[in-house]
């Protein structure tokens, strides 16, 4: 991808997984003519989208940040994951297209001031929650999730020939106990199967991290190291 590209690194900056770490990313050129084409490439290479930006995390000091992604035709739901999917039995999923709408953005903001209050992202306006979740060159579409009339959550999903990327899910706090973020994932296992598409990539797992270790659950994970995919262990 690099002869193709121009590649940046972005300055130091506070690491958003540890508060007393430095963090950089190296980040594929955002002028890029072709990045539509170029996204299926840079997920193999364990890159990530936020907004407009395809990034990987490229710190000198740390790698705690592991690529990973699930492989669609070796899964199958434990039991735990079973019990998530009978939980949401009696909800409806729905393929949306991309971008902001009043429920949505409604339950976009109930949702960041329940988990990440004071962190930044809490009070998105509009501009905000179309510029983190889309981009005008990325194959995005929202699956979203409703009881009756009422939308419970949203997993912003992008789709390209090499994998299905799980790019951000946000969800009713009040419906916590049906595991919706486990549920969405879930989904998108199911949209990739349907399509054909062989992984589901999930960004970014972290050994031990309270936000990021769940990510392990989902059996058989590959995680990229060296330069190569493997099985998690």
């Amino acid at each position: 991808m690099t002869d193709r590209v121009r590649l940046f690194q972005t300055l130091p900056h506070t690491c958003g997984y540890f508060a007393e770490r430095t963090a950089q990313n190296l980040v594929v050129d955002p002028g890029a003519p072709n990045l539509d084409k170029l996204y299926g490439p840079a997920l193999a290479k364990g890159f990530r989208r936020a907004g407009g930006h395809l990034y990987l995390p490229q710190c000198s000091a740390c790698q705690a940040c592991v690529p990973c992604r699930i492989d669609v035709d070796r899964f199958t739901p434990d039991r735990a994951q079973r019990r998530c999917l009978k939980r949401n039995a009696d909800l409806t999923i729905r393929e949306g297209i991309p971008g902001f709408t009043p429920d949505r953005h409604e339950l976009y903001e109930r949702y960041l001031r329940a988990r990440h209050s004071g962190g930044g992202m809490d009070g998105a306006d509009e501009e905000d929650f179309q510029r983190f979740l889309a981009a005008p060159w990325s194959p995005t579409l929202f699956l979203e999730y409703y009881l009756g009339d009422r939308l419970l959550g949203v997993a912003v999903t992008d789709i390209a020939l090499a994998g299905v990327s799980a790019v951000y899910t946000f969800f009713d706090p009040d419906e916590e106990a049906r595991g919706l973020g486990t549920f969405g994932i879930l989904q998108q296992v199911e949209l990739a199967r349907r399509r054909g598409i062989p992984y589901v990539y999930l960004g970014f797992w972290i050994a031990g991290h309270p936000k990021m270790d769940y990510k392990r659950r989902f059996r058989p994970l590959e995680i990229r190291k060296h330069g190569r995919w493997i099985e998690m262990p």
